[in-house]
């Protein structure tokens, strides 16, 4: 591998699908998502990934339209929130700060240790950029967090992360964020629906089809009444919804209406 970094594992080498989308979006679709940052990495990304893709054009732009989305939540809450702190669970090789820092936000990356260990190769830490080498379903990165930042508000995002994860271990860290003051929560999701169309072909397509995948929201009412205490929905939201589709291939216009017209895929903000 690039780098001298040994191989990801299942799940955790999935964090090259939304790299790539975004490097997609950046040469063909710039109205969607451009990302500076992503087309500096694709030299030091291994070249089988790159050369390799079995992607198509609507599942390039699913992860760029993710990461715009997610770029227009964490953009509305730093105009709320200037001095916020924003946490990204799962961080892989995310480039949200380059495209979203608003030059004095704290931000914070976790995700598993030899994770961490590859991101740092290709993207070392910047000022007011740390990262967090652990577990997100553990309680130690918010402690931390809370302790450098003690009353501030803070903003976890997790982008493409809990479909991996039984619905009890998800709820398990939401009821866990309720124990520290002012945090939100921001992520992608499905319904039952698009989860089974995600089992069936989407990880096939984009070349991870021995990932398993659980987690998934019929209704983000009905979820916030299975965290329970004082948790309140902000935002359920389609998915393409405020995606620019001009210029696109009409089967992935398709898809998109399809998969906003079903709410197979959405995107969820939570006050824990």
């Amino acid at each position: 591998m690039t780098d001298g970094i040994h191989e990801l594992g299942v799940v955790e080498d999935t964090l090259y699908v939304p790299m790539l989308g975004r490097i997609y979006a950046s040469e063909h679709c710039r109205n969607i998502l451009f990302d500076e940052k992503a087309l500096e990495l694709k030299g030091r990304l291994p070249a089988g990934v790159v050369e390799s893709s079995t992607q198509t054009q609507y599942t390039y732009l699913a992860s760029a339209s993710r990461s715009a989305n997610m770029d227009r939540y964490v953009a509305d809450f730093l105009k709320r929130e200037p001095d916020g702190v924003v946490v990204q669970l799962g961080v892989g090789l995310e480039t949200t700060f380059y495209r979203d820092d608003n030059g004095h936000t704290q931000w914070y990356g976790v995700d598993l240790p030899h994770v961490i260990d590859y991101r740092r190769a290709l993207l070392p830490d910047q000022e007011r950029e740390t990262c967090i080498a652990g577990d997100a379903f553990e309680p130690s990165w918010i402690e931390r967090v809370r302790e450098e930042r003690p009353t501030v508000p803070i903003l976890v995002t997790a982008s493409g992360l809990f479909y991996y994860f039984e619905e009890g271990q998800v709820l398990g860290l939401m009821r866990m964020l309720q124990g520290f003051s002012d945090v939100e929560l921001l992520f992608d999701t499905v319904n039952k629906s698009g989860m089974t169309m995600m089992r069936k072909k989407h990880m096939k397509i984009v070349g991870h089809e021995d990932a398993q995948m659980f987690f998934y929201v019929d209704s983000a009412s009905e979820l916030v009444a299975k965290i329970g205490g004082a948790a309140q929905v902000l935002a359920e939201e389609r998915f393409y919804a405020h995606i620019d589709k001009s210029g696109l291939k009409l089967s992935t216009k398709a898809s998109m209406a399809a998969s906003d017209l079903f709410g197979m895929v959405k995107m969820v903000h939570l006050k824990l």
